[in-house]
């Protein structure tokens, strides 16, 4: 009797555990961007706290034209691995033009 309660016990901690959304850790939405000669790339749910380098951008042609539509701050830098002093914090909902150049973001 006592191990098929323990068992329960155990069973429904980890039913739990499971049952906690994952997203706390994430921000809910899209981030948008272009890269090359304007070709549309995005991040959808983003994790947050952790350096994203973008798809598609290059030493030669960083990505452009980014649009916050998550519900987490971005912060956008022109290098990649979220490196050097040329970066722009995006609030959410921020939609910002071409002229703005970026290679990777992290979220709060």
């Amino acid at each position: 009797m006592r191990l098929r309660n323990a068992a329960l016990a155990v069973f429904s901690a980890v039913a739990l555990v499971l049952a906690v959304p994952m997203s706390a850790n994430a921000a809910v939405g899209d981030f948008l961007y272009k890269v090359g000669p304007g070709v549309p790339a995005g991040i959808a749910d983003p994790r947050s706290g952790k350096c994203i380098n973008l798809f598609g951008a290059t030493e030669k042609d960083p990505a452009f034209a980014p649009e916050n539509l998550t519900t987490s701050t971005a912060t956008v830098f022109l290098d990649f691995d979220c490196n050097g002093d040329t970066f722009y914090v995006m609030n959410p909902g921020k939609i910002l033009g071409d002229r703005l150049k970026l290679r990777s973001v992290i979220f709060s």
